[in-house]
């Protein structure tokens, strides 16, 4: 069943769609993060130009992390005032963002940036949280104790806030400074930054897995629905068909995946995640290496 989508100006069958917002709603659900750094490579994959795939993805990931965090919310485990201090940074961050946006897009190298973006930070991201993800198993069946949480620099850092959901005592700068950073991602790439915002979440504050993945949710809503909303006025590059068919499915797989991601240990699930994200990496990669089936494409005037 072909359906046509005006803004994208493609035609794409629509069973496709919705089985790919599906399964990017169930990662989205067990892992924490928006999916759209999956499903914004899988629609360059489907033909889909990644202006309009940016764009778009930023407002399915709204939807897929609204549903995630419902979920959530019933479990007890966002860590509100943490998600908060993160987005305040993430607001910041997607307004800087859109802008450089723009005027690479001016340029018109928008599209190389774009896939380059994906192919270096999943490429660094999938292979890190891999190899701590294979330590932590291997200490596991040794039976050696979990390693104890040590102080590192950023708990000298002034400014401090009580987290009690996360049970932490830190400076707000850190999470400040990595919503600003997730906010010119979700903007550039079409990502929630959950990709980046997870792993800096446990490595970097020290909080734990469980609140993590709602907390990280809860703060991608609101930094895409913001994102979403600068390209609609300043691009026009939101493809509101394309959107529908991947948010039904994101919603659906959002609570599906909150389930299973309840069943697994959290070392399972990072090792998992991190799959994903070097075989998106590895197929990204070999698609700038290789020469396309078509030398020329059309775009309209103005180095779009």
């Amino acid at each position: 069943m072909q359906i046509y989508l005006p803004i994208a100006e493609v035609s794409v069958n629509a069973f496709l769609l919705l089985g790919l917002g599906g399964i990017v709603g169930v990662l989205s659900g067990m892992f924490g993060v928006g999916g759209g750094f999956l499903m914004t490579p899988l629609l360059f994959f489907i033909g889909i130009p990644p202006a309009v795939a940016v764009a778009t993805e930023a407002n399915q990931i709204v939807a897929s992390s609204f549903s995630g965090v419902l979920a959530h919310l019933r479990r007890k485990s966002v860590d509100l005032r943490m998600g908060t201090v993160l987005l305040v940074g993430g607001l910041v961050g997607a307004a800087l963002g859109v802008g450089i946006f723009n005027y690479l897009k001016s340029l018109g190298q928008v599209d190389l940036l774009v896939r380059l973006c994906y192919v270096v930070f999943l490429g660094v991201i999938g292979g890190l949280m891999f190899i701590e993800s294979l330590r932590t198993l291997r200490k596991q069946r040794r039976g050696a104790p979990p390693p104890r949480k040590k102080h590192n620099w950023i708990h000298g850092l002034p400014l401090k806030m009580r987290f009690r959901t996360s049970g932490l005592y830190i400076s707000v700068i850190p999470p400040l400074i990595v919503g600003v950073c997730v906010g010119i991602l979700a903007a550039i790439m079409g990502v929630g930054g959950g990709f980046i915002m997870v792993p800096a979440m446990i490595y970097l504050l020290g909080m734990p897995t469980k609140v993590v993945v709602g907390t990280s949710l809860f703060q991608i809503i609101f930094v895409t629905g913001f994102t979403t909303l600068l390209h609609a006025t300043t691009n026009y590059t939101v493809d509101v068909v394309l959107a529908v068919l991947l948010l039904v499915g994101g919603v659906i797989g959002a609570q599906i995946g909150t389930i299973i991601g309840a069943r697994l240990k959290a070392e399972q699930l990072r090792i998992l995640l991190a799959l994903m994200v070097l075989a998106v990496c590895g197929k990204l990669a070999l698609d700038l290496l290789l020469t396309p089936a078509e030398l020329y494409s059309i775009g309209a005037a103005g180095g779009h």
